[in-house]
């Protein structure tokens, strides 16, 4: 006996939808091939809640189905066919599901996207309409679907998405599931081609845990190992994942799998790279993780999983509550975002303390290719002991330039009654080992940090202190609780003491250099810091450090004149001999050579000296009148 076939049922969507329509489709979603993700992702839902159905022993129509997700394409006749084994609808079902937009709430959706401010993304997350971003690409789309349940009849869904859809039978018998047959613009035909299919299912959908079929061949082949346990993933398989990842050639550094149940689920998958990619800075701003909710990519590369100091991890965070916005493009401003950046950045700190401690080795192939940028996290205030017990430095100790110290190991080698960790800055270990500043730090035996990269002093000036103790450059040292410290080193065979008569004469030969510097500096003054050096400048112990002030120069920034302190060392014979001669004429023009000569070899030490010609051609002169003397006295 013939079977009626019902007619199709007409439904009108209401004036106001046809503007929703239009804004979710040109407004919301940036990019037309989102449209794929949010089908695949539906197509998972059903699968998953099929399988819970399932678990529950729930009795299910055409039980013997692989759950799978198929997609095909037929480009004569320009469709594009995603097909699904999952737990399908009823009519009712397909109605409140499908037709949400239809609902009741439209015209308040619309209402508050008209008087808001703040543009879309305040009303996010209301509506379940993922499925009507598949009218950037139709201009038809039909739905036919069968329910798990027993006796429920297939059904059939068709719109243009222009105003009303209809349901109806569908022609054919149907299994479980539902497949979704959209017939695609002109000007998206781009979506009938097998590249374009599979590259964008890998980018977005990759780690489904449904097999996704093109046209008969699996398209997600690479395992969300990261909801694994760690115990049962290989390091092989780790390896393969970063490669996948990052493209790199080499395997990671270090691997940092952790998951996190409360108070908010998640689970990331880490890598450290062995090399850093910071190549004069380029590319700079390619980095970040890729954001999964429930395996699905919400967005690659994002920026705020973690601060920009730790910007040299790879890796994936896959978030099962994490809220989304209406086109899953973007997320909420929500605290449970704020909480799970937090925890990987804390984890992160974590383990490289860990391997700081248990392998001292490995942290420093860490720190020699991502100290650097590593640094930068003086700002974070959140993790600032962890940050610093993770800093590391070359120092005066150290065997070599290569060899790095903690700010713990500075502390616990401190001196008796030292308050302060000294350091210097430099251009290198050789550089800094001829610095005038630190001839009473190695006559004392006090440890300084040596910093070469000319961030390290905003590090410094950032962090104020470890512990109970204050960071000072050796520039701005106080000679006088130096002196106190009980010497190391022997005492050098000392110049002959100065008798009253010649410290009066000394004093005075400061103030005639002070006189001749003029402006230049704030004051001439013995002293009591040097043992081999017969002067150097210092700053005040509250001003700048000369590499400061180069550094915000080079920036274009104005700072004001740092007039600083010229000290000059009685000991030594250049400046007894200096001594002699003014004592037989004050203004002899030799003391006003030896005297700019002095000062500015000191600026050109500290990298202060704008203009060098004039300490050269001084010089020249200088070296032409004592070879004359030398020719004279030697009788060549």
């Amino acid at each position: 006996m013939a079977t009626t076939k019902v007619k199709a049922k007409k439904y009108h969507f209401k004036a106001e939808v046809k503007q929703l329509l239009d804004i979710l489709v040109h407004s919301l979603y940036t990019s037309k091939e989102i449209f794929l993700r949010e089908l695949i992702s539906n197509s998972s839902d059903a699968l998953d809640k099929l399988r819970f159905e399932s678990n529950k022993g729930t009795e299910l129509i055409d039980n013997d189905l692989p759950l799978e997700i198929r997609i095909n394409f037929d480009e004569k006749k320009n469709i594009l066919t995603i097909e699904d084994t999952g737990i399908g609808m009823t009519k009712d079902e397909l109605i409140t599901n499908i037709g949400t937009i239809a609902k009741s709430g439209s015209e308040e959706f619309l209402k508050q996207l008209a008087e808001s401010k703040q543009g879309v993304d305040n009303i996010i997350g209301k509506f379940g309409v993922g499925f009507y971003s598949v009218f950037m690409v139709a201009k038809e789309v039909i739905i036919k679907t069968k329910s798990f349940k027993q006796d429920e009849p297939a059904s059939k869904w068709h719109s243009d998405g222009l105003g009303d859809y209809d349901i109806s039978e569908p022609d054919e018998d149907l299994k479980r599931g539902t497949t979704i047959e959209i017939h695609l613009k002109d000007d998206a035909k781009e979506f009938i081609e097998k590249y374009r299919l599979e590259s964008t299912i890998k980018k977005y959908s990759n780690f489904i845990q449904f097999p996704i079929l093109l046209e008969k061949e699996k398209v997600n082949t690479v395992s969300a190992i990261w909801r694994e346990p760690k115990s049962s993933v290989t390091k092989e398989q780790y390896t393969e994942f970063y490669k996948y990842l990052s493209f790199d050639s080499e395997e990671p550094l270090e691997i940092i799998h952790t998951s996190v149940d409360a108070p908010i689920q998640f689970g990331a998958l880490l890598f450290i790279p062995q090399k850093s990619n910071e190549w004069f800075k380029y590319n700079r701003e390619d980095y970040g993780l890729d954001l999964y909710v429930k395996r699905v990519l919400i967005q690659h590369k994002n920026k705020d999983l973690l601060p920009e100091y730790l910007s040299f991890i790879v890796g994936v965070v896959d978030s099962e509550d994490l809220p989304l916005n209406i086109s899953r493009e973007t997320l909420q401003e929500d605290i449970i975002f704020n909480k799970i950046s937090s925890s990987i950045t804390s984890q992160v700190l974590s383990n490289l303390q860990k391997i700081a401690k248990d392998d001292k080795e490995q942290y420093v192939k860490f720190w020699k290719e991502h100290g650097q940028i590593f640094k930068l996290g003086y700002m974070d205030f959140t993790n600032a002991d962890k940050y610093k017990s993770l800093l590391r430095f070359n120092s005066s100790i150290s065997k070599n330039a290569y060899e790095l110290i903690s700010l713990e190991e500075y502390v616990e080698r401190m001196k008796k009654d030292q308050k302060e960790i000294y350091y210097a800055l430099g251009p290198s270990r050789d550089a800094l080992a001829l610095d005038p500043h630190l001839e009473i730090f190695k006559s004392k035996g006090i440890e300084v940090l040596y910093l070469y990269d000319p961030v390290d002093e905003f590090v410094i000036n950032a962090l104020g202190k470890y512990k109970d103790f204050d960071f000072k450059s050796v520039e701005n040292a106080d000679p006088n609780k130096l002196e106190k410290m009980e010497s190391v080193e022997e005492k050098k065979e000392k110049t002959e003491k100065l008798s009253s008569d010649d410290q009066l004469h000394f004093d005075s030969l400061l103030a005639k250099m002070k006189e001749i510097l003029g402006n230049k500096v704030e004051d001439v003054k013995e002293s009591n810091r040097l043992t081999d050096s017969p002067s150097c400048i210092v700053a005040k112990e509250e001003g700048m450090s000369a590499t400061m002030q180069k550094m915000l120069k080079l920036a274009n920034q104005n700072i004001d004149e740092q007039k600083k302190i010229f000290e000059v060392n009685k000991d030594h014979k250049l400046i007894r001999n200096l001594l002699s001669v003014f004592k037989k004429s004050t203004d002899n023009e030799y003391i006003k050579n030896v005297t700019e000569q002095l000062f500015e070899s000191a600026l050109l030490l500290e990298g202060t000296l704008d203009d060098p010609h004039k300490l050269v051609n001084r010089l020249n002169k200088m070296l032409e009148e004592s070879s004359e003397w030398y020719v004279e006295v030697k009788k060549y």
